[in-house]
């Protein structure tokens, strides 16, 4: 489930080139949220807690309480949001911007979650295959409350050339795959730079007997969740 944190904003009235950089030189970042029924509102929000925040988050998706200051005196404003995209200086690395997607704790929400392996593969452990991510992120639905940071899928069951399809993946409870269910995930393949054995020898030699492999069970057949 996605680690659901808080973080103070402020509205920000004025817009543009010097009113960002003022921004930044007391210690804020230029955000925006939007979605659901309101209409896009400009925020600023302290950009060493942003930082922390986006430091200790395992994946991309978390959830965001945003408490908002109100404007002129006026009532704060608590909103549920999802952090949509962070854009980043590109030699400094620092938080340029921060854009929040609004969300509404009983309404269902499209996004995408990474995926990541666990486990070593059987076919990579014993058989010196490489096992190769070919699909790196998940489209799902869910309620923000059962929304994944991350989806991790086991892959020790994997024996060589065998492969896990989206349809194999064990989704959280509430959660929903959107992606193409023929998919491939992850699969293991044989190495291209296999290194020949090496004969014994001690061993006495003699007529090579070919004996026909047997074939492994369950080899065709999907991997074990």
């Amino acid at each position: 489930m996605a680690k659901q944190v808080t973080l103070s904003a402020r509205h920000r009235s004025d817009v543009g080139r010097n009113s960002v950089k003022q921004l930044r030189t007391r210690g804020s970042v230029p955000a925006v949220i939007y979605g659901h029924k309101d209409q896009p509102a400009n925020l600023e929000i302290n950009a060493r807690e942003i930082s922390k925040l986006l430091s200790r988050a395992v994946g991309e998706n978390i959830l965001v309480e945003l408490q908002i200051a109100g404007e002129n005196g006026g009532a704060a404003a608590t909103k549920l949001s999802l952090i949509q995209e962070v854009q980043h200086h590109p030699v400094r690395r620092d938080i340029l911007h921060v854009d929040f997607l609004e969300v509404a704790s009983d309404e269902v929400i499209n996004t995408e979650v990474p995926i990541e392996s666990t486990g070593e593969a059987d076919g990579v452990k014993n058989y010196g295959g490489l096992l190769e991510h070919s699909l790196r992120s998940l489209h799902i639905t869910c309620l923000p409350k059962d929304l994944p940071e991350i989806i991790l899928v086991d892959v020790s069951a994997l024996g060589l050339n065998q492969s896990l399809h989206v349809r194999e993946i064990v989704l959280p409870a509430g959660v929903t795959a959107t992606s193409d269910p023929e998919l491939t995930v992850f699969i293991v393949a044989e190495s291209k730079t296999g290194v020949e054995p090496v004969a014994d020898a001690a061993a006495p030699t003699g007529p090579e007997v070919i004996k026909e492999k047997k074939p492994t069970e369950g080899a065709d057949a999907p991997a074990k969740k």
